[in-house]
């Protein structure tokens, strides 16, 4: 096929892409009244699970609940931040609801520039990477994000000083903290990928498992839109423990050795 051929190809699965996640994205943009209250302001209520979580735990230590008076009390300082929040918010989660798609389409169009032995454990790949995104932006969402608006909420340099959480902070800090979590739990598959291709084996972590955690907590540090140790901790923890079962997927050694 010609370089023009290949372009067309492209431009076909760029519209199909395009297509499904405009869709997407109408249906959400009709909903995305109850999706606020039920779905992304969930984590500024006390009787959000994690809170809830934190006060059986609190029970069984005897100490009062204190999760249950938690409450986020966002502000719109911008006139025109609520219509193009409204926008965007149907784009980003059209993104992540079609995202088991697009990868499909991408892998179309990438497909025919393989050999055989290049496509087996693709389809395991797939659905083994829809499964860690989803269960990354889980993880971002239920744990991550709640553990770093409730630390910052509450956090002061003085009582003078109320904290005021604008809706362009909040948002911004919910989807830098969850999409990247989604993204991130994409390491174990990227490992057994290259494992397979022969690329790389368990020596590798075990020999740069110091430099990795340098370099993973570098990662946390651009996931994370502040930069206190909390946050950074809440975000350092889950990559590291991506990094060591990346390390259990692949070979001991190099599939050419």
């Amino acid at each position: 096929m010609s370089f023009w051929g290949h372009l067309d190809v492209l431009r076909g699965v760029l519209f199909r892409i395009v297509a499904v996640t405009l869709v997407i994205a109408i249906g959400l943009f009709i909903a995305m009244h109850w999706i606020f209250d039920n779905i992304i302001l969930a984590p500024c209520d006390g009787n959000f699970p994690l809170y809830l979580f934190f006060d059986y735990i609190s029970s069984l230590t005897t100490e009062e609940p204190t999760s249950t008076t938690f409450k986020v009390t966002l502000i719109n300082i911008k006139l025109a931040s609520q219509f193009f929040i409204h926008i965007s918010t149907s784009c980003w989660l059209a993104i992540t609801v079609a995202f088991p798609f697009i990868i499909y389409q991408l892998w179309t169009f990438i497909s025919p520039a393989l050999y055989e032995n290049e496509k087996r454990g693709i389809k395991t790949a797939f659905f083994f990477g829809n499964i860690m995104f989803y269960l990354g932006v889980a993880v971002g969402y239920f744990l991550v994000f709640p553990l770093t608006l409730r630390f910052l909420a509450d956090y002061q340099l003085s009582e003078a000083i109320p904290n005021t959480i604008s809706l362009d902070s909040y948002m911004d800090n919910f989807f830098i903290i969850t999409f990247m979590m989604g993204v991130a739990f994409e390491l174990p598959l990227l490992a057994w990928l290259l494992g397979k291709m022969g690329f790389l084996s368990r020596d590798f972590f075990s020999k740069y498992r110091r430099h990795a955690i340098v370099v993973l907590l570098i990662l946390a540090a651009m996931i994370t839109p502040t930069g206190d140790p909390f946050t950074l901790s809440a975000v350092f923890f889950p990559i590291y423990f991506l990094w060591e079962l990346s390390s259990r997927l692949v070979p001991k050694k190099h599939l050419t050795e």
